[in-house]
């Protein structure tokens, strides 16, 4: 079972496999402003849209915080993309 942490002190989100990192993504914070600079997912779990599940966990905490997100990371720009 997969488990997203939101580390808002770290600028970023991790996705557990129990008690395994198996991927994160990260962020800058620069006023209202998160940018998404990095998404990574462990490549024996890549293909099970876990990637999209930590984008999606930083672009609910930015609503949750009223920021603007923006994303550098060309995975995570897709993502954006696709939701406007």
């Amino acid at each position: 079972m997969f488990e997203i942490k939101f580390i808002s002190s770290e600028k970023r989100a991790v996705i557990y496999d129990n008690d395994k990192i198996i991927g994160e993504c990260d962020f800058l914070e620069n006023g209202d402003i998160w940018n998404i600079i990095h998404t990574i997912v462990d490549p024996q779990y890549q293909g099970c849209g876990l990637a999209r599940k930590l984008v999606e966990k930083i672009i609910e905490e930015a609503k949750k915080n009223h920021k603007q997100i923006i994303a550098d990371c060309s995975y995570a720009k897709k993502i954006l993309i696709s939701k406007k």
